[in-house]
Parts: C-alpha cells; sequence; structure tokens
C-alpha cells in the first residue's frame, strides 16, 4: 500500500495532443477532469500512497464526490500544461483537493476536488486510515 515517503510532489506536465482538442482545436473541457486525476495519482504515488496496494491489502479506494471547476483560459494543440496540486482540507474520510493548469505560468483552469474513501466492497465511506492520514498530514 505504502512506498518510501518523499518530499511534496512536483507539478505533472502534460502535453497537449491532437486527440486531447475539440473541432475548435482547443483542449474539451472534459479532458482537464483527465488531468486532474492523474496529477492527482501521481502526487499521492509520490507522497507514498499506491492506490493499487491500498486496495488490494486493506479494501479501500479513493473516489470522486465532488467537483468545483473554472475555465479561464483555453490551451490548444502541443501546448506544455503544468498541473499542480495541493491538499486544502483533510476530513476523517475525505480530501480536498484544489488543482490548477497553467501553460508558460497563465492560469488556464482551477478546480476544488472532493475525493472520498470508501469501501472497496460496499462503496461505503471509512476513515482514511492512519498511515494515509499521517503521509497527507505531512504535506501542510
Amino acid at each position: 500500500m505504502l512506498m518510501e515517503r518523499r518530499d511534496t510532489a512536483p507539478a505533472l506536465q502534460i502535453r497537449v495532443y491532437y486527440e486531447d482538442t475539440d473541432a475548435g482545436g482547443v483542449v474539451y473541457y472534459a479532458n482537464y477532469l483527465k488531468y486532474f486525476e492523474r496529477a492527482r495519482t501521481e502526487w499521492l504515488r509520490h507522497l507514498g500512497v499506491d492506490q493499487s496496494q491500498l486496495a488490494k491489502t486493506e479494501g479501500r479506494l479513493f473516489v470522486v464526490k465532488n467537483v468545483e471547476i473554472q475555465y479561464r483560459r483555453p490551451a490548444k494543440l502541443d501546448d506544455e500544461l503544468s498541473i499542480q496540486t495541493e491538499v486544502s482540507r483533510l476530513g476523517r474520510a475525505s480530501i480536498q483537493f484544489e488543482q490548477s493548469a497553467l501553460c508558460g505560468g497563465e492560469l488556464l483552469c482551477e478546480a476544488t476536488v472532493t475525493v472520498c474513501c470508501v469501501d472497496a466492497t460496499s462503496f461505503r465511506p471509512v476513515d482514511l486510515g492512519h498511515t494515509v492520514r499521517n503521509l497527507l498530514s505531512k504535506t501542510d
């Protein structure tokens, strides 16, 4: 479930490919959710949380409960995006993330994403667990 803990994860760099764009040549709005998902996963992995192992050994999964998103400027084909992730609130069974997509330092999109920890069988909320909570609390 857990790997060696490292310092706070760097931003995830993502290149915009043709498949990411819509008919207008800009990133299709729903793809930002995919970018944010990848960034959260890599952020957790960097901290030492292996979600596959967490599911196997402790029967815990992370699921998205809520997303609030603001689109500011479009990203375009071949842009290199920097996806930044940080925890803004740590609950008993949830984590609230603040995420942003930037291109050349310019804010393109930002979101608040609440993720719940659930039992892998019943999908009912469960405590994050001591080890995960401890790793996440050290990011402050």
